[in-house]
């Protein structure tokens, strides 16, 4: 069994680049002066604060994906996809930040590592049920 420590490395990474976002925005709420609770009013702010959702949101996507593609396939192929996607993440998050139509490149980067993940682990498990049987 491979003990899969390099993607703990890279899922512990993903979440503190998680926590990077999540600190540009307390970052951007001192900038713009808008405190909690209030999400709206400087587009500063806004930005980040999507960048933020945003990423939690495709969190639940890719760790699981991460994961089971490394099980069933390969904990370095995983492992590669895993920097992909986090460098996908940054790039969106530098790019929105800076200007909401420079976020494509590095969504699309992130999307199709996810995608790769996802679907390559579920078209292993069923490989691995339809040949095995179990």
């Amino acid at each position: 069994m491979q003990p899969h420590s390099w993607v703990a490395v890279v899922t512990l990474i993903a979440l503190l680049v998680y926590v990077w976002m999540a600190l540009g925005v307390v970052g951007a709420r001192r900038k713009c002066g808008i405190d909690a609770p209030t999400m709206t009013g400087d587009p500063v702010l806004e930005r980040h604060v999507r960048v933020q959702a945003n990423t939690l949101e495709w969190l639940p996507l890719f760790l699981p994906s991460l994961w089971l593609f490394a099980i069933y396939w390969s904990d370095l192929a995983a492992t590669i996809l895993g920097v992909v996607w986090i460098a996908g993440r940054i790039i969106y998050a530098l790019g929105y930040v800076a200007d909401p139509g420079k976020r494509e490149a590095g969504f699309i980067i992130q999307a199709l590592a996810t995608a790769i993940l996802l679907f390559g682990a579920l078209g292993r498990v069923i490989w691995m049920l339809a040949t095995l049987g179990a």
